[in-house]
């Protein structure tokens, strides 16, 4: 019998690359989530009953340990980017990855990959950040042989990098940006799935990788970036970061007080401080050359889905063809 995988948060932007992936290598896949009916488009990413959406909770024990039962191996890709309701940083990242780590050993699971993120780091302002090193440590604690991923910020077509500020240009004159000084090195999802596919099937050094692409820019290039492949001129508005604060706590109170009836989706306090700060790869840390990958250039990717963005969408193309042919 095929070997079988159990992914944790299966269904989310990271996670279904990787079960992608790990379908296509033959293995059987689990994929736990909250709610499995809306996780359905994972079914056909292999043959019928070979990938299956299943429910859990990873806030709570029987129901993280139920879905491991008979698994050779474990992924966790669950993380937040801000707190809703009963799904907080601490709860979420670091004691809900600490509680999968803890019950598969406990079942003899020996093979592990946990997504974190770079920037982790117990003594950072970031709630985010905080919970992300937790996290890593409770894992490496129950799975010492574990294999951890940092990755930048993470791009593909379900992004929600990209893709939220193509979609804020596409009604706004003005696009704001938050520490547009700070460094980032964007990685693919698919480039982040091959990492985690390799390190369960070919067996990877246990231990931590930081993953980043080939390009390196600030926030303001990645947004002049992403404007130029949407073909559409915006004012690239500076947002100081004293002010970023202001409005990340006004948002914050705003979702408190509205007791769920306003989800701060715009901007957090918790956010402003991340962005304060280049997440890039380290220069002593190992990354896709020590896993044998090379990294997908954002030029090679970018094309293929904000094209959608654009004045006319997929048939933007065409017309400039056209233009330049009556030119000539």
């Amino acid at each position: 019998m095929s070997k079988l995988v159990t992914i944790y948060g299966g269904s989310g932007f990271v996670g279904r690359y990787i079960a992608r992936r790990m379908a296509k290598a033959g293995w059987r896949v689990r994929v736990a989530v909250r709610r499995p009916n809306e996780a359905l488009h994972v079914k056909p990413y292999g043959t019928p009953g070979q990938v299956e959406p299943v429910f859990c909770n990873i806030r709570d024990d029987a129901s993280v340990r139920a879905v491991l039962q008979g698994a050779d191996a474990v992924v966790n890709c669950v993380g937040i980017l801000g707190e809703v309701g009963k799904n907080r940083f601490d709860t979420v990242q670091a004691e809900g990855a600490g509680r999968i780590a803890r019950l598969a050993a406990e079942q003899g699971i020996k093979s592990m990959v946990h997504i974190s993120a770079i920037g982790a780091d117990a003594g950072s302002d970031s709630l985010y950040q905080q919970t992300k090193a937790e996290g890593e440590a409770l894992v490496l604690a129950a799975m010492p042989d574990v294999v951890i991923l940092r990755p930048s910020v993470v791009f593909g077509t379900e992004d929600q990098f990209f893709n939220r500020f193509a979609g804020m240009a596409r009604f706004s004159p003005f696009l704001p940006v938050v520490g547009g000084a700070t460094r980032f090195q964007p990685v693919y999802v698919d480039d982040v799935a091959a990492a985690a596919e390799l390190a369960l099937t070919k067996g990877a050094a246990p231990g931590v990788y930081e993953l980043g692409g080939p390009d390196v820019a600030t926030f303001r290039e990645l947004m002049q970036q992403m404007l130029a492949e949407i073909r559409r001129n915006r004012i690239l508005l500076n947002v100081p970061f004293f002010v970023a604060k202001i409005m990340g706590s006004t948002f914050d109170i705003l979702q408190k007080i509205s007791f769920g009836l306003f989800t701060n989706g715009v901007l957090t306090r918790d956010q402003v401080r991340n962005l304060a700060r280049d997440n890039v790869v380290s220069a002593d840390a190992r990354g896709f050359a020590d896993l044998g990958l090379t990294p997908t250039p954002m030029s090679a990717v970018l094309p293929d889905y904000l094209y959608a963005h654009r004045v006319g969408g997929q048939y933007k193309a065409i017309h400039e063809s056209a233009a330049r042919l009556r030119k000539d």
